[in-house]
């Protein structure tokens, strides 16, 4: 689809624990990840699929000319340029000598195999919230995935002691939800499930501090400073963001990447709508999820906040 260009991007992307806390978390790890292990046979690759197109495709995975999920997407921000990492079945240099527990484990809490904690450029602090059954079709769809032999590539970050800044980065700003017992199956709740936990809109559209934590006060209200500085606009149902949106305009966005004014979006968010690289995205959901988010977007809290108006 041949998309018109415009200035702006349009995309979806305090200390509150105590020693003990943070010791009493470790000594949870275990069970944790133990609850993430499904077998293989149960996993559903086609409901993989589809959750793997509502995570964007996982962008951030495949480089500008692919393969899908061979790793070298690009993630600018201001502590350094991060690049997404080799997910395919490759049993070198991707995951293919991963075990499910282990896949889970770097999906909903930032662990790597080797112990390390990664860094927050990838929101585990988000899918954190995804389902068992959830992780275990979308592990299902990875290892289904073609294996492609590309060593990661090394991020450029200007932190000293990266990883160690890392776990600092987790003790004092992440506070991850439960898991979800059960995906809800329809409208508001699926909506807001989504939302929060598998195309991780606020990751983009939730304005962050000097820090990079997510400002939970302006959920969803845009950002003048998003990914690689772009603007990110204010999603909410305020006048300043999608009020005057209905719920066709929203799925139409999703969809086809036609805005109401018939400007199409560009940047990171037409990769989500038409997948990366040929993978699956927005475009690819059932039209029962994408209803399920245009229904939750109109309930979110209004907040007035105009990001075309920012410098």
């Amino acid at each position: 689809m041949t998309r018109l260009r415009r200035r702006d991007n349009w995309h979806p992307g305090g200390a509150r624990h105590s020693l003990a806390a943070l010791s009493a978390a470790f000594a949870c790890l275990p069970v944790l990840l133990a609850s993430t292990a499904t077998t293989a046979a149960a996993a559903d690759v086609a409901r993989g699929k589809h959750l793997f197109a509502m995570a964007g495709g996982c962008g951030c995975h495949t480089g500008p000319d692919g393969p899908v999920g061979a790793g070298g997407g690009k993630v600018a921000t201001p502590f350094g340029t991060f690049y997404g990492t080799n997910i395919t079945a490759d049993e070198e240099t991707g995951i293919g000598k991963w075990s499910d527990t282990e896949i889970a484990a770097a999906i909903r809490h930032g662990w790597l195999p080797d112990g390390s904690a990664e860094s927050p450029a990838m929101p585990y602090y988000r899918y954190a919230g995804m389902s068992d059954r959830d992780v275990a079709d979308l592990i299902a769809y990875l290892r289904s995935l073609p294996p492609v032999q590309r060593p990661n590539k090394d991020h450029e970050v200007e932190l000293p002691f990266a990883r160690l800044a890392y776990r600092a980065w987790r003790f004092l700003f992440v506070d991850a939800p439960a898991p979800a017992a059960t995906a809800p199956s329809d409208g508001v709740s699926r909506g807001r499930y989504l939302v929060d936990h598998v195309a991780i809109c606020g990751d983009c559209h939730t304005p962050r501090s000097r820090f990079g934590a997510e400002d939970g006060t302006r959920y969803l209200a845009g950002t003048a400073a998003g990914p690689g500085g772009a603007k990110v606009p204010n999603i909410t149902p305020h006048r300043t963001g999608i009020g005057d949106w209905d719920a066709s305009d929203i799925i139409s966005v999703l969809t086809l990447g036609m805005l109401p004014n018939f400007d199409n979006v560009q940047g990171l968010m037409a990769e989500v709508v038409d997948g990366k690289a040929g993978g699956p995205g927005y475009k690819d959901a059932p039209k029962s999820d994408l209803d399920a988010i245009a229904a939750y977007l109109n309930t979110v809290p209004l907040i007035e906040h105009d990001v075309s108006s920012k410098p």
